[in-house]
């Protein structure tokens, strides 16, 4: 074999492994790193706690999380089950009023039954639901696990013999804030996918059934904590 040849291949192997060095850079940085802290953000924090401040670790439970989740694609709503959605949404915050409880299971229930109907693992699988929410809406999913933790905690509170009970009730202002997180994320699953029409009624409903929360986000009116009668 000549030297120019052997040149040659020298020069041919030195280009395929720079060539294989970016690609592993960039699945780096799409899947790991500054990609999986990009794409998760808050869950990428909690991750991290969850493991101790162990980095790695984190980055290796997340990535298997887009591994296995990632290739999901959530399944449009039609208009009309949209509108029957977001009709369920308003009464259960109006029910919150009169039975704060009881409102909160209900939206733990609501949320479950909307992230099966876009496609997510079923109600009945709820680990693995909040897996793979975590990927696709990681910015409001802790909102869900409040309502669930919540919901279960009301029905753990057991009486003991002189009237009290062995684990503390969560309290209206607790429930509150879970219903307002959980709402995040409910909405964040009936918002259209991109392309998706909605119609003209659920618009306007959304409008006119709308006012603000203490962060300036929409709450109906009898949702509201006490608020002096406008003029």
């Amino acid at each position: 074999m000549s030297t120019g040849v052997i040149i040659a291949l020298i020069v041919i192997v030195a280009v395929v492994v720079a060539v294989v060095a970016v690609l592993a850079v960039r699945a780096r940085g799409s899947h790991g790193g500054g990609g999986l802290k990009r794409r998760f953000g808050p869950e990428y924090d909690r991750a991290v706690a969850r493991h101790d401040g162990d980095v790695q670790a984190a980055e290796r439970e997340l990535a298997a999380l887009v591994e296995r989740h990632g290739g999901l694609r959530e399944r449009p709503l039609e208009p009309a089950e949209r509108e029957r959605y977001e009709a369920r949404w308003t009464a259960t915050q109006e029910h919150f009023v009169d039975s704060p409880r009881e409102a909160v299971a209900e939206a733990d229930r609501l949320v479950a039954e909307l992230a099966g109907a876009r496609g997510f693992p079923d109600a009945g699988q709820y680990e693995e639901q909040v897996a793979a929410l975590s990927v696709h809406h990681a910015r409001h999913v802790q909102g869900y696990r409040s309502v669930h933790r919540l919901a279960g905690a009301q029905g753990k509170a057991v009486g003991t013999a002189d009237g009290s009970s062995d684990a503390a009730a969560p309290g209206t202002e607790d429930l509150r804030g879970a219903l307002l997180e959980a709402r995040a994320l409910f909405e964040d699953l009936l918002a259209p996918a991109r392309g998706e029409l909605t119609s003209k009624k659920t618009e306007t409903t959304t409008t006119a059934t709308a006012r603000h929360d203490d962060h300036g986000r929409h709450l109906p009116r009898a949702f509201q904590r006490h608020q002096p009668k406008e003029s």
